[in-house]
């Protein structure tokens, strides 16, 4: 008997189904010559500090340095405390004897280092010794399944994955454990103040920009705005200089020559520049950038599109969810023709798909070696039904995007007119000459929705237009807005670097904090921790948030950057780099900061105390 072990019991019945098997038994379904059977997600964890003889929170503990990690069963809250969850330890009883009597096993989780690792975890609890084969998947098509099927992979092909996986799943336990305790001991012990080595430093980066936007003191400057005719077309100019003065302003404003002054001269078109722009198309999406884009378009949160596009992924409709590819093969670009023209009859995107079915497609998207496990996320070609509202606009963003980067470029012709009149000022204006990807959602870029001239008259150099009306304007700096979990998951990509290029941003998601797959959960961790909330669109800390960034802001687990690397190092261990080199390090790093927070906790329990109720 051949024995497939998915990630969820959904997915479980879902290869049994495309297999014809339909026998239901307790834990699995068999037939065919297969049993399918499947984990409640992590079945298994790294056990708890108790498990190594570490009783009780105490300093002498600290640092707790397993030599080697246990494997505990997942447990759950009850009136008595946690225990094991029983749920958990019969269905790793039912896997036990399935693999016990297996021919074959078939690692049908989820293609990804969660899924890897909770395969291994199983597979190494039970002291299962049978080799392995691995379904790696990006659809759940029947065709794909079919297909993964006919080309099952060995099951060491994917031990640096695994690797991976187990050094952040350890790393994760050092680093969190520690200082969580440390900074809970030093604290007095009063409430447990969790830290983590990917959280602590995203709970830094929110802090930061709250302190830095609410601590801001806004700068008065002024301005001068013009508005000139040429030939009854009005259009503004505003002056190139800001002026710190009401006084100094009011001097320039006055030697304006605009016709209630009756002065005939007007403004001198000093040059005039029209340039053509070429924008290509974006990227397709990868988990981060729709997460992204569905918070700023829905409001949805990282959690929800997660949820959500996972939903659609197990109903066949679009590709594997969780990756961190924003491009795709020579081989997947050969299926998107079809995919295009199965959206002809689209009500939204029908025109666009009808103009690429007989355009050159672009292949800005395409390159096979930026390509990790999986590729950027498409839909499958397989005809929705009956979607929810919520489901049908991740649908929509997912098949937007696709028709948005296979699209031809959009061109614009810039203008900007310089005028002397006084001062020097400036109109600037975009005229859009062919929308090319950008007539697929047909929406106006952020930065253009407030431009005062979208179009410019024609006007040469050396020309005086008359100033019909001028204006002195008073304005105020402005503080970096707030995050909210479209630009917190794009900070978080590049460690908080404000980096707007989306191919070099993408070039640095290695060096990111955290991966696509669990940046939603850090932000849920840190609103369950009680150490932000949600105003709003906007993530702000509460007073426990800040009261511990605070006393960890300087500290080592606060740097993005430094968690970053981190980040890079296990993907470099995915593709074969040392992992005892990597576990010294994580080792001697958990040292130093367990050290640092016994210290610096002490001055945080009065703060605690004064803070509110959120505590």
């Amino acid at each position: 008997m051949k024995i497939v072990i998915a990630e969820k019991p959904s997915v479980g019945r879902e290869l049994a189904k495309v297999f014809g098997a339909t026998t239901r038994k307790d834990g699995y379904i068999e037939g065919k010559g297969y049993s399918f059977t499947w984990a409640f997600g992590h079945l298994l964890q790294l056990a708890p500090p108790q498990d190594y003889g570490f009783i009780g929170w105490r300093k002498q503990h600290l640092p707790m340095l397993p030599a080697k990690f246990k494997l505990a069963i997942r447990k759950i809250k009850t009136k008595d405390g946690f225990m094991e969850d029983p749920s958990v330890r019969k269905q790793l009883d039912i896997i036990k004897k399935l693999f016990d009597e297996a021919s074959e096993i078939i690692v049908a989780t989820d293609a990804g280092r969660e899924g890897e690792l909770i395969f291994r975890y199983i597979y190494y609890f039970l002291k299962c010794k049978k080799p392995f084969k691995r379904l790696w998947i990006s659809s759940q098509t029947d065709e794909a399944i079919k297909d993964g099927f006919r080309n099952l992979k060995p099951g060491t092909d994917y031990d640096t994955l695994f690797n991976s996986a187990h050094c952040r799943s350890e790393s994760d336990w050092l680093v969190g454990m520690n200082a969580t305790q440390a900074l809970s001991i030093s604290a007095g012990n009063k409430s447990v103040l969790s830290l983590g080595r990917v959280q602590t430093p995203t709970l830094a980066m929110v802090c930061a920009r709250y302190l830095e936007n609410k601590n801001f003191v806004p700068q008065t400057y002024f301005q001068i705005g013009i508005q000139l005719d040429k030939d009854g077309q009005l259009f503004k100019a505003i002056s190139v200089a800001n002026y710190k003065t009401q006084e100094e302003a009011q001097a320039i404003f006055d030697k304006v020559e605009d016709v209630a002054s009756g002065i005939a001269q007007g403004g001198n078109i000093t040059a005039v520049e029209a340039k053509p722009r070429k924008e290509p198309p974006p990227l397709l999406h990868d988990l981060s950038s729709l997460q992204q884009e569905a918070n700023k378009k829905h409001g949805f949160t990282a959690d929800q599109t997660l949820n959500l596009l996972q939903n659609l992924y197990e109903s066949k409709l679009v590709s594997y969810p969780r990756t961190g590819s924003r491009y795709i093969g020579d081989d997947i670009f050969a299926t998107v023709p079809a995919l295009i023209n199965n959206l002809a009859v689209h009500p939204e995107f029908g025109r666009s798909a009808t103009f690429l079915q007989t355009a050159t497609l672009n292949k800005r998207s395409v390159n096979a070696k930026k390509v990790t496990d999986h590729h950027a996320i498409l839909p499958t070609g397989i005809q929705p039904q009956h979607l929810s509202k919520d489901h049908q606009a991740i649908y929509d963003l997912v098949v937007g995007r696709m028709l948005e980067a296979f699209h031809q470029e959009c061109v614009k012709e810039v203008t900007k007119i310089t005028i002397e009149s006084g001062t020097t000022f400036q109109a600037n204006g975009t005229v859009i000459r062919s929308a090319g990807w950008r007539s697929v959602f047909n929406e106006v870029e952020d930065d253009k929705k407030d431009e005062d001239n979208p179009a410019l008259p024609k006007v040469k150099k050396g020309e005086l237009l008359p100033i019909v009306n001028k204006a002195l304007l008073e304005k105020q700096t402005k503080p970096k807005p707030l995050y909210n979990e479209a630009s917190l998951l794009k900070a978080l990509e590049t460690s908080g670097k404000e980096i707007e290029d989306e191919e070099l941003r993408y070039a640095m998601k290695d060096s990111g904090l955290g991966t696509p797959a669990t940046r939603a959960a850090i932000i849920e961790t840190l609103l369950t921790r009680e150490y932000i909330s949600r105003e709003k669109r906007n993530l702000v800390p509460t007073p426990k948030g800040l009261a511990v960034y605070e006393i960890v802001k300087d500290k080592k687990i606060a740097q993005a950057e430094l968690t970053g690397q981190w980040e890079k190092r296990l993907e470099e261990i995915r593709a074969g780099a040392s992992v005892t080199e990597f576990k010294a390090e994580i080792a001697e790093y958990t040292k130093n900061i367990t050290q640092e927070l016994l210290v610096a906790g002490a001055s945080l329990s009065a703060q605690l105390a004064e803070a509110p109720a959120t505590v």
